[in-house]
């Protein structure tokens, strides 16, 4: 199911304002509308992509929700996080740390720093169906992200680019005022492009001793979350982000769930998993599904699979099924 912490969804609201009653929308999800904010408090997904689409629905310019919204997300809101993130030398150093412990309020996204020519791509990769909530949910984290690099760091920054999956709506002016720079909607993903000069701004508060106290603090949180279960999950999920680039290495999957290579391998190796056998079985997985539930043809279905051949995917595939993926869909389809 998943779930995020309950600020987002009270965050949500007070952006709503006048529009909305936001004592009965807290009650409608199980929270006190008189409890002060909990980082630790959880919603589940689904409740809480319900909650904004009941939202948007009362409002008159319900497109501007998830803009409002960033304003109002302080780093104090996320607890140890929050500091670790004021107290963060530069920007970049902060965007790391939320890359690193975002687990501790949400499991159902990661985010993603990917090097590119003159900056990073500041990626969020969300998982699950891609419904109005979900998306009001990512624009609002990327407007978020935005404002709380503008209150640590410098408050005239700007990305050189914001991207977002969905669809744009039919008046973007409010986007492109908010961001103050070109925004991009039905992108390949949701991220915000962030310049070098930027990434290595000082943070007003940046305090090293206070920093490697937060973090000593996060990394026993972050392991207290542990498990075999959650580990292949996400690192499956990382991998099958990847495949339609071909096979990840055990290096881009480790970039992806925001840890050094070296500690993936040793997580892997204490819950007695091979990295190899995961991407395999991902690979399985996924080729099923869309043989199962999808038109593609089969030069499509090897290519997202990661093979770069189809005779390659249609020996894997019949060592893995002892058929065809011809045979395969025939018998699902009948």
């Amino acid at each position: 199911m998943g779930y995020v912490s309950s600020i987002f969804a009270r965050r949500m609201i007070q952006a709503a304002g006048a529009e909305v009653d936001a004592r009965a929308l807290l009650r409608s999800i199980g929270l006190d509308p008189d409890a002060p904010l909990d980082v630790s408090q959880m919603v589940a997904a689904d409740a809480y992509y319900d909650l904004l689409e009941r939202i948007v629905r009362q409002m008159e310019s319900g497109h501007e929700l998830s803009l409002r919204v960033g304003p109002l997300m302080r780093p104090d809101d996320y607890g140890a996080l929050g500091l670790a993130w004021k107290s963060a030398p530069t920007v970049r150093d902060s965007l790391e740390r939320v890359a690193r412990y975002c687990r501790l309020w949400t499991d159902n996204m990661t985010y993603e720093i990917r090097e590119r020519e003159g900056g990073i791509d500041f990626l969020l990769h969300r998982f699950g169906e891609r419904r109005l909530g979900m998306r009001l949910s990512n624009e609002a984290t990327i407007s978020s992200a935005t404002s709380l690099i503008r209150q640590t760091a410098f408050a005239d920054f700007h990305p050189r680019a914001a991207f977002l999956q969905h669809a744009a709506p039919e008046d973007t002016s409010a986007h492109e005022r908010y961001f103050g720079c070109p925004v991009h909607f039905g992108a390949p993903e949701d991220a915000l492009w962030i310049a070098d000069e930027d990434l290595e701004r000082n943070n007003h508060l940046a305090d090293d001793g206070i920093s490697r106290f937060l973090l000593t603090h996060l990394d026993a949180e972050v392991e207290a979350l542990g498990g075999e279960d959650e580990l292949e999950t996400h690192v499956r999920r990382a991998i099958s982000r990847s495949l339609s680039d071909g096979v990840p290495r055990m290096a881009d999957a480790a970039r992806r769930m925001a840890m050094s290579e070296r500690t993936l391998q040793r997580r892997l190796a204490e819950k007695d998993l091979s990295f190899k056998t995961l991407v395999e079985a991902t690979q399985r997985e996924l080729a099923q599904n869309l043989l199962g539930q999808s038109e593609y043809a089969m030069s499509e279905v090897a290519f997202l699979t990661g093979f770069s051949e189809q005779s390659a995917f249609n020996r894997a595939f019949k060592r893995w099924f002892n058929e065809t993926p011809t045979a395969y869909r025939k018998a699902r389809r009948a």
